[in-house]
């Protein structure tokens, strides 16, 4: 039965939705045409409108991907796959008055795995705190990201990254449509975790997406390259040829099923990093940050103090990462030693090592390239842990703990939902407060943000961050210069290997 409180006119039709105590939800919203037959790696098509009042009370399917492994790393249980994937979601208070600040989030997943239904990214908690909430589908591996000869310049320039593509036809959608919903489309925040935050960070740099968005907030990016277009043309050739179709048409390559992609294996899976040397990403993303020369806003961004765990599941040996370095004598192993006093075992210096060179840095460089072009830049390092999963997690939150605190779905999954305690869901709500802080306040301005403690923005000159638990224990403190002189020498690294020295 059609909810008549929850119908709301878009540009493509009504939709009628559901409500959810205090909070309108509506899922399943179509925000391009189904990317499929003639139109798979395409850029994405309008949506063509429907007759009548269309439901929009139940999430539609993700892109192909493997759903055990969803289910294992990526947040939860997928549902059903489908190449007509895409398709967001929209969560918004009943009783508002004015615009709200609007909260896009892209999930993450290595861009394989993953959608916007997953239990941990409910939008409820957020959107009760002033916000409208958007989450959303995009394609994945193969789907969202291929490059072959066959399809070069199909729609009159190069596109590879189709999976970003969608990700700027659901902003375009939120900019037509999210005023129907009580949505500021003049207040827009994207933000994302590991491969979303990548998307984040992609999207700060695209030419296509100028505009679109606000403000960011990235959460556990990191500082793989981007795979170049050589390299991807070469991989889509190879994979053509495992499929028996070398030197294939377009209309041949497209003939492959969907479901015949995610099961492959290497070589011929898709990388956690998009394409560089098309029209969505012309040059490298790390290049553009390293000249400074994103799309200016304000940028939340941060990482956690374990995201090594999640190399330790992709097969990364962090010991042997050390005794590579070793062998090789590169970096300065004894220099590396100073960095990390105290830490002795391989093992153990493999972590921080692989943590910080992957991840931690990445939020020292956006914070430069925020203050060369004079946009304030708030960074975090979180180290909360649970109390009941301290012995789970003896060296600090795992890639991805963070988002049900972000979320403040801590106490509504599982399996947090049967261990957490009342300290660590008010732990949670302060956390989301944060976020919520950061989409309705920040600007040039405004760059103090409320809270625990006030949380001030890393502003030229300044190089300050919060810490967002302290020891596995609740509570926040904002400190400067953190990890200063190691991430400075893997800044270096880093763009030595993007040869910007």
């Amino acid at each position: 039965m059609q909810n008549a409180a929850t119908r709301v006119e878009t540009r493509q039709g009504w939709l009628s939705g559901r409500v959810d105590d205090d909070i309108h939800v509506w899922c399943g919203i179509p925000y391009a045409a189904p990317p499929v037959g003639a139109l798979r790696w395409r850029a994405p098509r309008p949506v063509a409108p429907w007759q009548g009042v269309r439901p929009a009370e139940t999430f539609s399917a993700a892109s192909w991907q493997n759903g055990e492994y969803c289910q294992e790393l990526g947040g939860g249980d997928p549902g059903r796959f489908s190449e007509d994937c895409l398709y967001l979601n929209v969560w918004a208070p009943v009783e508002r008055s004015g615009p709200l600040p609007v909260m896009v989030w892209l999930h993450g997943g290595g861009f394989t795995i993953g959608s916007g239904g997953l239990p941990p990214y409910d939008g409820k908690a957020l959107s009760r705190r002033g916000a409208v909430v958007v989450t959303l589908n995009y394609r994945l591996g193969h789907l969202g990201f291929f490059a072959h000869p066959a399809l070069e310049g199909e729609d009159g320039e190069r596109l590879y990254n189709f999976g970003l593509l969608d990700q700027i036809a659901a902003l375009r959608w939120v900019q037509e449509n999210i005023a129907a919903f009580g949505g500021d489309g003049d207040n827009v925040t994207l933000f994302g975790e590991s491969a979303g935050a990548r998307s984040v960070l992609s999207l700060m740099t695209s030419p296509k997406a100028e505009g679109l968005f606000h403000k960011a907030i990235i959460q556990s990016g990191y500082t793989l390259p981007d795979v170049p277009r050589e390299a991807a043309l070469a991989r889509g050739e190879r994979l053509a040829e495992h499929f028996n179709l070398a030197n294939a048409s377009a209309d041949r390559l497209r003939e492959i099923p969907a479901e015949a992609f995610w099961p492959l294996a290497a070589p011929h899976t898709t990388g956690p990093a998009p394409i560089a040397g098309d029209a969505v990403l012309p040059q490298p993303m790390l290049d553009v940050f390293f000249a400074g020369k994103q799309h200016a806003m304000p940028v939340l961004v941060g990482s956690n103090s374990d995201e090594a765990s999640v190399m330790a599941v992709f097969g990364v040996d962090l010991a042997g990462e050390i005794q590579k370095l070793r062998r090789e004598r590169r970096l300065g192993l004894g220099l590396i030693r100073l960095l990390y006093p105290g830490v002795k075992a391989d093992e153990a210096l493999g972590r921080e090592v692989c943590r910080d060179m992957a991840f931690t840095t990445l939020g020292y460089v956006v914070m430069q390239a925020q203050q060369r072009i004079n946009q304030p830049c708030w960074r975090y390092w979180f180290d909360y842990v649970a109390e009941a999963e301290h012995a789970t997690y003896p060296h600090g939150a795992w890639h991805g703990n963070e988002v049900p605190y972000v979320f403040d779905t801590l106490g509504h999954i599982s399996p947090s939902c049967d261990y957490a305690t009342q300290d660590d869901l008010a732990f949670a709500a302060q956390v989301a407060d944060y976020w919520v802080r950061f989409a309705r306040e920040a600007s040039a301005a405004h760059v103090v943000l409320a809270g625990p403690v006030r949380w001030p923005a890393a502003v030229r000159g300044r190089d300050r961050l919060l810490r967002i638990g302290l020891h596995k224990r609740a509570g926040f403190r904002v400190e400067n210069r953190f990890m200063r002189a190691r991430l400075a020498l893997f800044k270096r690294v880093m763009k030595h290997h993007v040869n910007l020295d």
